[in-house]
C-alpha cells in the first residue's frame, strides 16, 4: 500500500514525502531499502492485527467482556475484570420491558408506555452516574430523560446478555489495511453462554423472539386481529395467514394455510384450512372462560385434568418419537454396514477409487445426520415429561384472570402456545366440521 502512494498518488499530486528517522526523501530520490521496508512494515501491521484478533478471541471464550459501558440493566463486576453484574437500580427497567413483550405488546406502544411512566433512559442513566453523555442531557429539557424510542427497545429485545449470554464479532473490519465495518452473519457471531447472571429467563426471552417474528401489523382497515402468530395449519405446521373478504356492507376475516396460499394453486401443496375469524374468536374465548372459571372456582380438579391431559399427550409423543428413534438406529446400523462393505470391496479392487470416494462422502454425510437424529431424539424422549410444577404454574397464570368477555393480544400469548387448525369435514347432511386444538403454555393440550 506505501509503495503505491510512493510511486504513483504522492507523485501525481506532487506531495513531497519525508522520513526523518530514516533518512528518505522523495525529491532527492528514495533508496531501494524503501521497497523491503515498506514490506516488512506491512507485515508487521498483519501478524499484530492477526495476534490481536487471537488474544480478543480467548478473552471472550474465558467469558471476559470488552466494553466502555455497561448495558442497561448491568454494572461493572465489582470484584471480576471484564465481567457483569446485575445493577439492582436498573435491572426493573429491563424485566419491566420483557414483561410487556411477552403479554404482547408490541414495541411502538410499550415505548409510548415508557415516556408516559417516565421510565429513564440507558443514556440518562449513565450521565447521571458517570456524567457521559453530557453534550447531549446537560441544559437539555426534563423530557430528554425520557426520550424512548423503537430503536432502542428492540435492540434490548433481541440482546441475549440478558440471558446470560455474550455475543461476540457480529461485525468485523474489511481488512487490516480497510477499517470501514461490515456486519457479519449470523452463524458467524461467536457466542459463549451463562458468562454472567441472567436478569431475564431463556423461556421468556424465547417467547418474545417468536412474538417479534409475527408481529401483529395493522391492516389497512386499522383493525389488528389479536391471534397473530399463534394460529398453526394442522397438516403442513405452517402458519395460517389472516385475510378479510369485503362485502358492500360489511367484511369478514378468515384464516387460511400460508403454503396453500402461497404455493397450493400452482404446487398442490396442502389445503386451504379455510376458518372464520369470529368462529375462532368465540371458540377460544369460550375455552379460555371455561378455564378460567375451573381455575377460581375448582383448582384441584383442574390441575388433575391438566396433568391427565399431559399424560395423554406425553404417551402419543413419546410413542411417535420411540419409533423414529428405532427406525433411526436401524438405518444407522444398515449405513455402517454397507460403509464397511464398501471398504472391503476398494481395497479388493471391486470398485473404482472414484465411486469409493463418492460414496463415502454420501455415506459419511447420512451418518452424520443420523447420530444428529438419534441424540436429538434421546434428549427429546428425556425430557418430554410433564411435571405438576408446570401445571401449577399455568395456573397461577390463568388466574390472574376473572370472567373475560374478550380476547387480547396480551391474554392470549400469555396463556396459550399455538392454536392449530385443521383441515374441515363435510358429513353426508353437509354439514362442516372442523378441529381446533388448543396448546397451553407449560401445559399443551388440554382435552
Amino acid at each position: 500500500m506505501m509503495d503505491y502512494y510512493l510511486e504513483f498518488v504522492f507523485p501525481e499530486k506532487q506531495i513531497r514525502y519525508i522520513a526523518v528517522t530514516e533518512g528518505e526523501d522523495t525529491e532527492k530520490g528514495l533508496s531501494d531499502f524503501v521497497p523491503f521496508r515498506n514490506l516488512f512494515n506491512e507485515f508487521m501491521a498483519k501478524d499484530t492485527s492477526r495476534k490481536v484478533k487471537a488474544a480478543l478471541h480467548a478473552k471472550f471464550a474465558a467469558g471476559e467482556r470488552t466494553f466502555s459501558i455497561a448495558p442497561l440493566g448491568y454494572m461493572r463486576h465489582p470484584e471480576k475484570h471484564n465481567k457483569l453484574a446485575v445493577d439492582p437500580d436498573t435491572a426493573w427497567i429491563i424485566e419491566k420491558i420483557f414483561d410487556l413483550a411477552a403479554h404482547g405488546t408490541g414495541a411502538g406502544k410499550f415505548t409510548k408506555i415508557l415516556i408516559q411512566e417516565r421510565v429513564p433512559t440507558a443514556g440518562y442513566i449513565n450521565y447521571k452516574k458517570c456524567g457521559q453523555f453530557a453534550k447531549f442531557y446537560e441544559n437539555a429539557p426534563a423530557e430528554k430523560a425520557y426520550a424512548w424510542n423503537i430503536r432502542a427497545v428492540s435492540d434490548i429485545l433481541k440482546d441475549e446478555t440478558y440471558i446470560g449470554n455474550s455475543v461476540h464479532g457480529k461485525q468485523t473490519n474489511v481488512s487490516y489495511k480497510n477499517k470501514k465495518s461490515v456486519r457479519k452473519p449470523e452463524s458467524e457471531w461467536f457466542r459463549v453462554e451463562n458468562t454472567h447472571e441472567a436478569i431475564i429467563s431463556k423461556d421468556v426471552f424465547d417467547q418474545v423472539q417468536k412474538q417479534i417474528e409475527s408481529r401483529r401489523k395493522p391492516m389497512k382497515s386499522g383493525k389488528t386481529q389479536v391471534f397473530a402468530g399463534l394460529v398453526m395449519c394442522g397438516d403442513c405446521g405452517w402458519s395460517m395467514s389472516y385475510a378479510e373478504r369485503k362485502y358492500k356492507t360489511c367484511s369478514t376475516g378468515f384464516f387460511n394455510c400460508s403454503q396453500f396460499r402461497k404455493l397450493g394453486k400452482v404446487g398442490g401443496r396442502c389445503s386451504a384450512h379455510y376458518n372464520r375469524y369470529d368462529t375462532l374468536y368465540a371458540y377460544v374465548l369460550a375455552k379460555l372462560q371455561d378455564w378460567i372459571y375451573q381455575a377460581h372456582t375448582d383448582e384441584k380438579q383442574l390441575l388433575s385434568r391438566l396433568l391427565k391431559s399431559s399424560d395423554k399427550e406425553a404417551a402419543k409423543s413419546h410413542k411417535k418419537q420411540s419409533a423414529e428413534l428405532a427406525k433411526a438406529e436401524k438405518r444407522k446400523v444398515e449405513v455402517d454396514r454397507l460403509f464397511t462393505k464398501m471398504y472391503e470391496d476398494w481395497t479388493s479392487g471391486g470398485i473404482t477409487e472414484y465411486n469409493f470416494k463418492m460414496l463415502s462422502q454420501k455415506y459419511q454425510t447420512e451418518q452424520q445426520e443420523l447420530v444428529e437424529k438419534i441424540d436429538r431424539l434421546k434428549t427429546e424422549l428425556a425430557t418430554e415429561k410433564q411435571t405438576a410444577a408446570d401445571a401449577e404454574k399455568w395456573i397461577a397464570l390463568i388466574k390472574q384472570y376473572s370472567e373475560p368477555t374478550e380476547l387480547t393480544a396480551e391474554m392470549l400469548n400469555t396463556l396459550i402456545e399455538k392454536i392449530v387448525v385443521h383441515e374441515a369435514v363435510k358429513d353426508s347432511d353437509g354439514t362442516r366440521t372442523q378441529e381446533i386444538e388448543i396448546f397451553s403454555r407449560f401445559v399443551g393440550k388440554i382435552d
